[in-house]
């Protein structure tokens, strides 16, 4: 797997998932297995076959969350360069058409949240700006496939 860059926000969140996935959800999944069997014959039981998939797919997710915590690399998001647009970067952009100025957090793809302006660097936008300086405008293209510009307004450290 290839290195997960990750804040150390980003990194303290994964860990907490990962240990409750560990503890109480592991726990409740195995309390509904023991219920399920004792509904009776097991291979007429969609209650044990529902927890069982359950269980399947929480190990999967246990499995990726170590995975991405081995192999994180966390960004000191206190030494960002700002002069130029890397991940750990507060990003401030002007929409050049519509006019709309939006304000970004530059991530790793395993933390990226829009909701939470959350940028992913492996995004169209993230991907654009990514290197640039301020006062420069890049071009995307959006996965609709329309282009937007966007100007580069002001680059600070998270």
């Amino acid at each position: 797997m290839k290195d997960v860059i990750l804040t150390p926000e980003g990194y303290k969140h994964l860990k907490l998932e990962l240990d409750r996935l560990r503890t109480t959800k592991r726990r409740e999944i195995a309390d509904r297995i023991a219920a399920a069997r004792e509904f009776g014959e097991i291979a007429e039981n969609a209650e044990y076959d529902d927890a069982k998939n359950e269980q399947m797919m929480l190990e999967h997710r246990i499995a990726q969350l170590e995975d991405r915590l081995a192999n994180a690399q966390l960004i000191d998001t206190k030494r960002v360069d700002t002069s130029v647009v890397s991940v750990g970067s507060v990003v401030r952009l002007r929409d050049v058409d519509a006019k709309e100025t939006m304000e970004y957090f530059i991530v790793g793809s395993a933390e990226a949240n829009p909701a939470e302006k959350k940028l992913s660097n492996e995004s169209p936008v993230g991907r654009a700006i990514i290197g640039r300086k301020k006062g420069e405008t890049v071009e995307v293209i959006t996965p609709r496939g329309s282009k937007v510009k966007f100007k580069i307004m002001e680059i600070k450290a998270a």
